[in-house]
């Protein structure tokens, strides 16, 4: 199949129906449609299910609520659970905060209530009060040991220790620890919200992290072209290149 009979297929199985006529800019949104559903959904193993979660989580850290509304559709349409959905969306707490966090999930709720599905979803939550450090700190510290902490440890009155904690508790205890998504398809995820992002330094801890998690690193760079047609191409190479170093 030529690009276009691919793009079409690839289209069909996303959205559930076929490519339209844009009604006042064909030309750019033919443009658009081809790369990403014909060229670049092709390159790399990463499956339809995997694509999605990597296209949410770039578009939750962009902001770009009206095309976030429509892939979490077809996130839906290609059989991701709305389970699997809302944990990509939490990922990204971390890594770009509560109130954009919380933007994407009001977007994501929208279509899932037009979609029949009841709200609240069933809690993923493993962590307690009393154990969310040291549940976080079993999953940090085989990928990352005691790299922030002693990074800020100079920080005066026992601060940088508190940041080290805040990380551990909130990443790793809150988030991580969460059923709904394994912590090798977090990983991958918070490689391409980093790239979004432009945080190339982070990128490089997180590399060895998906090594660590079971990632290969075709993976690494497989998820990163994912990333170009929403992020565009310096992001990509400057997460290629800290990938690389």
């Amino acid at each position: 199949m030529n690009r276009t009979d691919v793009c079409n297929k690839q289209y069909q199985e996303l959205f559930g129906g076929e490519r339209g006529v844009h009604p006042t800019d064909p030309e750019f949104m033919d443009i658009l449609q081809k790369f990403i559903f014909g060229e670049v959904s092709q390159v790399g193993e990463l499956d339809n299910k995997m694509r999605e979660l990597i296209t949410i989580s770039v578009l939750t850290a962009l902001q770009t609520l009206p095309q976030l509304s429509a892939h979490v559709q077809a996130a839906l349409n290609v059989g991701l659970t709305p389970t699997q959905i809302r944990e990509a969306l939490y990922n990204c707490a971390p890594f770009i905060g509560f109130p954009k966090t919380l933007n994407a999930i009001a977007a994501m709720n929208e279509v899932f209530v037009k979609n029949g599905i009841a709200l609240p979803l069933k809690d993923e939550a493993t962590v307690t009060e009393d154990n969310r450090f040291d549940v976080g700190h079993s999953i940090q510290s085989p990928f990352y040991g005691n790299e922030i902490k002693e990074k800020y440890k100079d920080i005066p009155n026992g601060m940088g220790n508190k940041l080290a904690d805040f990380l551990t508790e909130l990443c790793f205890g809150d988030f991580y620890s969460r059923t709904g998504l394994s912590i090798q398809t977090r990983e991958l995820l918070a490689v391409c919200v980093l790239t979004a992002l432009g945080q190339t330094g982070p990128l490089k801890a997180h590399r060895e992290g998906n090594l660590k998690a079971g990632n290969t690193i075709e993976t690494i760079y497989a998820a990163l072209l994912q990333c170009v047609p929403y992020v565009g191409f310096p992001l990509v190479f400057a997460a290629m290149d800290a990938i690389k170093d």
